[in-house]
Order: structure tokens, then C-alpha cells, then sequence
């Protein structure tokens, strides 16, 4: 690790500002610079978007570089590739994918989505069907992904595929990096509650994947997808927010500017909502101060699954206090979002929006199996599919 403080880091930050000033720097050029200076994510390795440092010390470098006036990657238009794949990248991939891959994922020039979920096995991820036959050095994919956000947007997808159908579902699995350019993706809207369409289905027709795109051994698929998934649970709901951010601070704004709607009851509901999410906000600090010393555990499981309940309660309490307002929605247009944006828009979009919290991300019924099982310690549910191979189970 580089003998480097913070006034050390602080010191490079300058540099990179001198050099590349960002008032007369074209953005991009700006971004490419930053992640060869160390300065994208601090806590990956050097020539890589890194230092070695602390993941603690990554705010030093974001709060100089905002004073700056400096360019952001954009990161809520890709949140999957940032805050999934090249976490997964990085702990799976080769030298030569983890050099083709990280810089222009975080730079933005590539936008990442996630090919996980299918109709037949959402919940039940490892009883996928998308099929992955090799073919020389080449791996031709058969299938279809639900529940895809970003995916009109994408350029690359993280993809977990069958390969073996003879092993048990779990063993059988292998991990790849999707072209979303390739001409057997199709990429259609699903429509939501909201009447936007953020997610997608996804149809793969004999997509062509080289295997030097395969991240982890064959067979490993559920490891590596096992690690996505932790990072995707700590990038939903363990983030770093000051207090009253997101929808509390909505809520709470509501409730200060209309004295003549409050009741006993929802007061009630409003100090029990900022109570929860404050104690929220707190545990995410210490969740990422374990991040700093390692890898996420299934603690990103616990902060989403309150991530999920909080919203929802808040979103149901902000519709109580605004009354017949809260019966308006501002737009039914269709729409293709690039990300999601709870507090850029009205009450009843965070109401509607915010439903799908328990099932992105993994659902809240699945997530409290994992705390069950992985914090609490307790008995494991009974499976009876363990030793049985894929092809052989009912469908």
C-alpha cells in the first residue's frame, strides 16, 4: 500500500486539478485523467483506477474534486456498473479483462446492466434456464432475463448462464460479460406501475460470448454471482447520506409546510420513520467501515431489506399528509429512464416507485433467509433439490 495520508492524497487531488483544470478540460479527457492518477476508486489497486488505500479515504478526493467544479462519471445512469460489476470484476477477472474492463466502465463510456433474474426463476436465481453451449472458443447463449434495468441503455451485461445441465442447479452455472450490441440481443420495455419503463426483458438468440469472456472457472457461476449480489445489496442501502437525506427529507418537507394537515396519528408515523431512518443511516456507516477491511457480508442484506420497508412506509405516510394531493400523479407518459429519481419527483411517483423496493435487489422474503441464516445463525430451509441434477427437476 502507498505511504500516502490524507494531506498526501489531498496533494495529488491538487495535481490533477492543475494539470487538467476542469473549467477548460473536456470532461471526458478529465475522467480518463482521475483514473489514471488513482484517483476513481482509491481503495482499488494502483493502475487500475486506484491506490490501495483505505476505502475510508475515497471521500477526500470527492469533496475536493466537487469544490473544484470538476466532472463526474454520471454514476446513477450507471449505478449496476459501478456499484456490481466492477466490484465482481475486480475480485474474478482476469489481469487482461480487469485492464479491458474498469476504465471505461468508470469513466462512463460503457453502461453495465445486469442479465440475472429470469420468468421461470426470479427469486429462485440458481434454477435458471439460459443455456450457454460451447462451441470452440466461443459460447453460444440461448434464453431469456426479466426485470432488466438500464438494459435499453447498455453497452455491457454481467450474464449468469447454464452451462451444465447434469449438475445440481447451483454447480452447474458460469458467469460471463455480454456485448449488449451483440445482433441476438433483443431488448424490449416492461412497463411499470409508474407507466414508465425503466426495466426490460431481454431476449439472448444465439449470442456469441468468447470465453476469454467468461469472469471465474466454468462451474462457478454461483460464486461469482453470489458476490454480485452482495455488492448490489450494499450499493441499494448502504450508501454514505447525510441526515434527513432522500425520502425522509421529502416527507419531513411536506409535513413543515403543511401545519393544517398534521394529526396526532401521522406525527406518530413521521417520528417513527425519522427514528428508523437515522438508526439506518448510522448502521450503513458502520457496514461501511467493514467494507473498508474487507469484503460485503450478508449485512447488505439487513441494510436493503430496512432500505425497502423504510421507503415504502415513508412514501404510504407522505400520500396521508398531502390528502386529495396526494391523489396526483404528474404524468402517465411512457417514459425510458436512465435511473431511478426519488426525490426529483412528486409523491405519487415515490409512492408507485416505490413498491418495487422489496423485489429489486432481491426480494425482502429472500433477504430475511439470508439474515436468518447468515447473522442470526438459525436452522437453513429444508431443500430437497440439493443433490439433484438441473435437467432432472420439475419445471
Amino acid at each position: 500500500m502507498p505511504d500516502l495520508d490524507e494531506k498526501a492524497l489531498a496533494r495529488r487531488v491538487e495535481e490533477l486539478l492543475a494539470a487538467y483544470p476542469p473549467e477548460t478540460t473536456d470532461r471526458l479527457d478529465f475522467l480518463h485523467a482521475r483514473f489514471d492518477a488513482g484517483l476513481a476508486w482509491v481503495h482499488f489497486p494502483e493502475g487500475l483506477g486506484g491506490l490501495g488505500l483505505p476505502r475510508s479515504m475515497q471521500p477526500v478526493v470527492e469533496k475536493a474534486l466537487y469544490r473544484a467544479g470538476a466532472p463526474d462519471n454520471d454514476p446513477r445512469r450507471n449505478g449496476i456498473g459501478l456499484g456490481m460489476a466492477a466490484p465482481t470484476i475486480l475480485a474474478f477477472g482476469t489481469d487482461e479483462q480487469k485492464q479491458r474492463y474498469l476504465r471505461p466502465l468508470w469513466c462512463g463510456e460503457e453502461v453495465w446492466c445486469q442479465l440475472f433474474s429470469e420468468p421461470g426463476a426470479g427469486s429462485d436465481l440458481a434454477g435458471l434456464a439460459t443455456r450457454a453451449v460451447l462451441d470452440g472458443d466461443t459460447w453460444i447463449v440461448n434464453g431469456q432475463k426479466v426485470w432488466t434495468s438500464s438494459a435499453h441503455i447498455a453497452d455491457r451485461a454481467i450474464l449468469v448462464a447454464r452451462t451444465d445441465p447434469d449438475q445440481p442447479k447451483h454447480a452447474g452455472l458460469s458467469y460471463f460479460v455480454v456485448d449488449m450490441h451483440d445482433p441476438g440481443v433483443d431488448v424490449r420495455p416492461l412497463r411499470q406501475i409508474t407507466g414508465e419503463a425503466e426495466f426490460n426483458e431481454v431476449f439472448l438468440t444465439d449470442v456469441r460470448i468468447p470465453d476469454a469472456d467468461r469472469l471465474g472457472e466454468v462451474g462457478e457461476g454461483w460464486k461469482v454471482a453470489n458476490a454480485t449480489l452482495s455488492s448490489e445489496r450494499v450499493a441499494i442501502g448502504g450508501g454514505a447520506f447525510p441526515r434527513e437525506f432522500g425520502m425522509i427529507g421529502k416527507v419531513a418537507e411536506t409535513w413543515r409546510s403543511r401545519p393544517g394537515l398534521r394529526t396526532p396519528e401521522t406525527h406518530e408515523r413521521l417520528l417513527r420513520g425519522w427514528v428508523d431512518t437515522e438508526v439506518a443511516r448510522i448502521t450503513a456507516n458502520r457496514l461501511r467501515q467493514k467494507l473498508a477491511a474487507g469484503v460485503p457480508g450478508p449485512e447488505g442484506s439487513a441494510m436493503k431489506l430496512s432500505f425497502a420497508r423504510i421507503n415504502q412506509e415513508l412514501s404510504s405516510l407522505e400520500l396521508d399528509v398531502l390528502a386529495d394531493d396526494g391523489l396526483r400523479y404528474e404524468s402517465w407518459e411512457m417514459r425510458r429512464p436512465t435511473h431511478v429519481d426519488f426525490t426529483g419527483r412528486d409523491a405519487g411517483y415515490r409512492y408507485l416507485r416505490a413498491k418495487g423496493n422489496s423485489i429489486e435487489g432481491g426480494t425482502s422474503e429472500i433477504l430475511r433467509n439470508v439474515v436468518a441464516e447468515r447473522i442470526l445463525g438459525l436452522p437453513t430451509e429444508h431443500r430437497v433439490d440439493k443433490d439433484v441434477a438441473w435437467k432432472d427437476l420439475p419445471r
